[in-house]
């Protein structure tokens, strides 16, 4: 057959395949069709967006976010009187934290002449500025409000048990970095409750047993003023621009990476570990 001819065949054949796919399914669905079925969308999507219940497993598997998380969970786990959401509820506040801190870090200079003056300039002057701060203000807050009740509740429902003993150790940690965040933040507005509240719970590590110079086994290992927790933590002997500098690094960079690292185990061992544990 002349090359030519066949190619004109086809054409004519693929003409009449789009006509009956707009009769049947309309101009729309024609499209969904033929895009859906292209070879450029099965390179990102391995599978066809037909809701049945192999597809939503395929989707939440093949998805770098999603497949985090279990492909079905048990009946009673999105309850809200079961989970209370405490998990969910702490993880939305940390994306609000993360987007308003990073909004928030336009507006400030991590150094002592101009901390305080650029939080006062970003409440006055900048448009909604007060309201960006205040979210991300009592978004802090309500986030080691809801990390405590989520704890409680695993506690609660023994949640904590075999196989689930590991998450609940990462659950632990993840509450002492929130509490780490939230001590390191307290530091940057540089106002006075800032600052005392940040002299008062350094001068508490000078007790740290082993790290502390005033601590137990602190002297035995060598530890004065000069090169214990509390002077690393500080850059020096007192709160100053060194801590200033050190907490704004802690805060909007080292501490949220490691939480995210730990956030990613969380969600990994929940699916490794069936989900969402089931009821006492």
């Amino acid at each position: 057959m002349d090359r030519g001819l066949w190619l004109s065949n086809k054409d004519d054949k693929d003409k009449l395949d789009i006509r009956e796919l707009i009769k049947t399914k309309g101009l729309p669905g024609a499209i969904k069709h033929y895009v859906g079925n292209s070879q450029i969308w099965r390179s990102f999507f391995r599978h066809s967006l037909e809701d049945t219940p192999k597809t939503r497993m395929q989707t939440v598997i093949s998805n770098v976010f999603l497949h985090l998380h279990p492909a079905k969970v048990k009946r009673h786990a999105p309850l809200f009187k079961f989970t209370w959401c405490m998990g969910g509820i702490t993880f939305f506040t940390f994306l609000v934290l993360t987007i308003t801190g990073v909004s928030l870090m336009f507006y400030y200079h991590p150094n002592v002449r101009d901390a305080y003056w650029d939080m006062k300039g970003l409440e006055n002057h900048v448009p909604f500025g007060l309201l960006l701060r205040n979210l991300h203000r009592w978004g802090a807050h309500l986030m080691v409000i809801t990390v405590w009740f989520h704890m409680f509740r695993v506690f609660m429902t023994g949640s904590y048990k075999p196989p689930r003993e590991f998450n609940w150790v990462i659950g632990v940690v993840l509450l002492v970095f929130t509490l780490l965040l939230s001590f390191t933040g307290y530091l940057l507005p540089w106002d006075q409750l800032g600052f005392w509240a940040v002299t008062v719970g350094t001068n508490m590590a000078r007790s740290t047993p082993g790290l502390g110079h005033e601590g137990p086994f602190g002297e035995l290992l060598g530890m004065t003023a000069y090169n214990d927790i509390r002077f690393a933590l500080l850059g020096g002997s007192m709160v100053g621009g060194n801590a200033l500098l050190r907490a704004y690094i802690w805060h909007c960079i080292g501490l949220p990476l490691i939480v995210s690292i730990f956030l990613i185990v969380h969600f990994w061992r929940i699916r490794k570990d069936g989900g969402i544990s089931g009821k006492l």
